[in-house]
């Protein structure tokens, strides 16, 4: 029998020796598994990370292939243009891969009650997709929650300020923003406070540098942490994704830049008329966008 390959089959023999690590972590032994040499991935300049992307994240790859075949499509949104009650869109979304999300809803059903199973349904998923995540999406996965994690903090702040019972306020508190600490926020008077006693084990921990100091947690002082949080988070997911670099860095900081824009523009709108000076407003705003358009409007730059 002759065991030589030609160059057709040879490429057939990688191929499919690539498919089968790929498909099944099983297959291999040890991750040095197959050697370059073997598969001539020196030769095609292969690199070992684009090679072995799917053993990582080829799973939520397909995931979120799938999730994007799911979106409603146009004639669906044309069916709930002619809904004419909250029960006619709970029957159509039951024939896409919404399902049977409201199922366990009883009657009357109201909008705050799809709303609310709606982002239960949004949460499940994403608390799927990341506690199967590797870094550095995990790490990725972490940034998006903490805007909300952030928002949540100063609900409860705010809700404690007016003397609001804590489970009226966490029932108003966005799902993806929750972490266990949350209820003592109440006890905090100061940022330093709510630092050590609450957030020192939670993500936002490092957003806290700039933000500590032993003023009472006014309003004003509630908005004014709200805005440096946001600046020291806008700019540590700017950098992460500026350096991950490749297509990352290309989706992900204009949109970033975006949201720096926006906050700018509100913080800048919203202190006309305080004791907040150009300077103060200044140093809320994240270091990484150049709104060219201050210049103009306010006669400033970021």
């Amino acid at each position: 029998m002759d065991f030589a390959l030609s160059l057709k089959d040879k490429d057939s023999f990688k191929l499919h020796f690539l498919f089968r690590r790929f498909a099944c972590k099983e297959f291999s032994p040890h991750p040095a598994w197959p050697p370059r040499d073997l598969l001539g991935l020196e030769a095609v300049g292969l690199e070992g990370a684009e090679f072995y992307f799917n053993v990582d994240h080829g799973y939520l790859e397909g995931l979120v292939r799938g999730c994007k075949a799911s979106l409603l499509t146009q004639q669906d949104y044309l069916n709930l243009v002619q809904c004419e009650t909250l029960e006619d869109v709970k029957i159509h979304l039951q024939t896409t891969d919404y399902g049977n999300f409201l199922a366990n809803q009883t009657n009357p059903l109201t909008v705050s009650k799809i709303d609310t199973e709606m982002r239960k349904k949004l949460c499940r998923e994403f608390e799927y997709f990341r506690n199967h995540s590797l870094e550095p999406l995990s790490t990725f996965f972490t940034y998006m929650t903490c805007s909300y994690m952030i928002d949540n903090v100063i609900l409860l702040m705010n809700g404690a300020l007016q003397k609001k019972p804590v489970k009226e306020i966490l029932a108003k508190c966005h799902p993806l923003g929750r972490f266990t600490e949350m209820e003592a926020v109440n006890i905090a008077e100061t940022p330093s406070d709510l630092f050590k006693a609450v957030l020192v084990e939670t993500p936002l921990a490092p957003f806290f540098q700039d933000c500590m100091s032993e003023n009472t947690l006014d309003e004003l002082n509630i908005e004014l942490l709200r805005n440096k949080l946001y600046k020291s988070y806008l700019e540590a997911f700017y950098k992460f994704c500026k350096n991950h670099g490749d297509v990352t860095a290309e989706i992900m900081c204009p949109i970033l830049e975006f949201e720096a824009d926006r906050r700018a523009f509100i913080i800048t709108l919203n202190s006309f008329g305080t004791e907040l000076s150009k300077d103060d407003r200044e140093t809320l705003y994240p270091t990484f966008v150049i709104c060219k358009i201050f210049d103009n409007l306010f006669g400033m730059s970021i």
